[in-house]
């Protein structure tokens, strides 16, 4: 299972995802679900994914490729646009795979958001759906999450204000909102990583790493369960 989660605020983006692929009474793999597209000064995408592991490489190495080549992404002239580039790579990705999974009886399960900016337009947060299409995160909707989302959507919903709230506020309402997927939900688990994008920036320099040790994770932990038993 899957946790990621992007947020918009009026001063940028924050975009979070675990770590965990596959957990069990036995073995538990960890391989990164953030993945960032970069050009200093003209755009910057961060790609968080969801869904079958063997699928969102062959997606996510389409999009590098083609990012590395100068095409795709790295042509993209705004949000929308990457957002779309990223919905053929699903597309591609299906045509290839669907018909040899759905044979065997599984199904094509990928869920993608897509956060960023492009040079002379608005940061934008989106995400992309097994088929391709986009949803737009909005000022009235000012969240997306994929994955295991509904133990970490009530705080959201009752914290994150998009004209109101700030990055860094937003920062820890994300935190919070994995605190409590992680607490009901095993197959959800650290590393989490975090990444804090600033309007206009254009570049990606305020990310962080939290283990499964790490010591303000967990006093975030503590701090928090503690406050809540003693508001009840």
């Amino acid at each position: 299972m899957t946790y990621c989660l992007g947020i918009m605020t009026h001063q940028g983006l924050v975009m979070a995802s675990d770590s965990r692929t596959n957990a069990g009474f036995d073995q538990v793999n960890v391989c990164r679900k953030m993945h960032t597209f970069v050009e200093p000064g003209e755009r910057a995408f961060v790609v968080l994914t969801s869904g079958s592991l063997s699928l969102t490489q062959s997606i996510i190495t389409m999009l590098r490729d083609g990012f590395d080549a100068g095409e795709g992404l790295a042509k993209a002239q705004s949000v929308y646009a990457a957002s779309r580039i990223v919905g053929q790579a699903v597309r591609s990705i299906s045509e290839l795979d669907r018909a040899a999974l759905e044979k065997d009886r599984f199904s094509f399960n990928v869920h993608l958001l897509l956060g960023g900016q492009v040079k002379g337009e608005a940061p934008s947060l989106y995400l992309i759906y097994p088929q391709g299409n986009p949803l737009n995160a909005t000022r009235e909707s000012p969240y997306l999450q994929i994955g295991e989302a509904k133990y970490g959507r009530p705080i959201l919903d009752r914290g994150v204000v998009y004209g109101e709230t700030t990055l860094e506020l937003a920062a820890t309402y994300a935190l919070l909102s994995f605190d409590a997927t992680m607490r009901s939900n095993l197959t959800v688990g650290p590393p989490v990583e975090v990444l804090l994008y600033e309007n206009d920036t254009l570049e990606f320099n305020r990310y962080r790493r939290f283990p499964a040790e790490d010591p303000e994770l967990n006093m975030i932990h503590a701090q928090w369960e503690h406050a809540l038993r003693r508001t009840v």
